[in-house]
């Protein structure tokens, strides 16, 4: 039993050690994009604030500036239909460049009064910005395609930390749930060892979610087909043939109870022009099981997605996005989803500390 306990507090040390770095920086980053959108009208508002008029231009027309400036794009998404009438529409260009070390993700703002376009590059240049470049770094470490593949990794071995961590502490758990262990700060190896327990403890159950969604949501990084396609150069845009607005509209009217949040505008063949949301009074979390789509050559209605009618399983990964973010549950959720955001931060630097600790590379006091 002993040297099962050995290995165990082995693999706990050596997974914390090795990828502790990459979880931190995983923590922070995930932190920061929870206000995501905050962040964005706080720092770019000036930027991308337009003047109202009375009527936006068609979406048709929008989508012909927009694919004119970048004629060879994998897709198109508008991104913020429901933002106020002050706010520029904000596009997420899918790119390539013909790299598998690069992760082609855009954005692109345009007032859709005037159809000028007011911001537009790629994420991973900080052309667009900080927050963006932050956004695509969380899931790429901007290592492109093995960066997406190396995120899901560390997901995992956050989870064998986790369970690992939950084997040598087991015996602590429900004596830190019932606040029976203090934090004591006598010196750095207690200090360290009780702020790692506790935090450790306290931050379990939504590092679990937030870590193996984040694993589920990147496993598009292990199929050999979506490397291969990073490497082929992307066709001329096929334009839709179908009016994007009347699609939009008859989206509207078949689910009139659906409030969009993602609008997919397709610019390669055989892609469907969709529409995504929650329904009015659902919460949040349910919001990637509603959906409509549409064939963009002939606008021919394809199919209307509820949550409610999904499978089981559907209806898990349709909340795994939500679950990961934090945007189901107004501003005390993301709060609590910033500060668990913290924790590997936390793990990562006083396991490192006992780690050191053990190996006498420091003094006690």
């Amino acid at each position: 039993m002993k040297k099962i306990n050995r290995l165990i507090f082995s693999l706990h040390s050596w997974f914390g050690f090795i990828t502790g770095i990459f979880l931190l920086l995983l923590g922070v980053s995930g932190s920061i994009l929870v206000f995501k959108e905050d962040l964005e009208a706080l720092t770019y508002g000036s930027l991308t604030n337009v003047t109202p008029q009375t009527t936006p231009l068609p979406l048709d027309s929008l989508y012909k500036i927009i694919t004119t400036k970048y004629q060879n794009l994998d897709g198109l998404a508008w991104v913020n239909p429901n933002a106020p009438n002050n706010h520029s529409y904000q596009f997420r260009l899918y790119l390539n460049d013909e790299r598998l070390i690069s992760y082609d993700l855009g954005a692109l703002n345009i007032n859709q009064y005037t159809g000028e376009i007011m911001r537009h590059g790629r994420a991973d240049d900080l052309e667009v910005g900080w927050i963006e470049w932050i956004f695509q770094f969380h899931f790429s470490f901007h290592l492109g395609m093995p960066g997406a593949a190396l995120t899901a990794i560390f997901g995992l071995t956050m989870l064998v930390s986790i369970i690992t961590g939950v084997i040598i502490y087991r015996k602590f758990i429900w004596k830190v749930l019932t606040f029976k262990i203090k934090i004591k700060t006598k010196n750095w190896r207690v200090l360290s060892s009780d702020l790692h327990r506790v935090v450790g403890v306290w931050s379990l159950l939504l590092n679990i979610i937030i870590f193996f969604t984040g694993f589920w949501m990147n496993l598009f990084a292990f199929e050999s087909e979506t490397w291969q396609k990073e490497t082929v150069p992307t066709p001329k845009n096929t334009l839709v043939k179908a009016s994007l607005d009347k699609m939009y509209a008859e989206a509207r009217q078949k689910m009139p109870e659906l409030i969009p949040s993602y609008v997919y505008l397709p610019t390669q063949p055989d892609k469907k022009f969709s529409v995504r949301g929650n329904l009015r009074g659902q919460n949040p979390m349910f919001a990637g099981g509603n959906s409509i789509q549409f064939d963009s050559k002939n606008g021919e209605l394809l199919s209307v997605s509820r949550f409610d009618d999904l499978s089981f399983w559907d209806k898990i990964d349709a909340m795994f996005f939500p679950l990961h973010v934090g945007n189901y549950g107004g501003i005390l959720v993301k709060i609590i989803y910033v500060i668990i955001g913290l924790t590997p931060a936390v793990l990562s630097i006083t396991g490192f500390m006992l780690w050191i600790r053990r190996k006498k590379l420091i003094p006690l006091n």
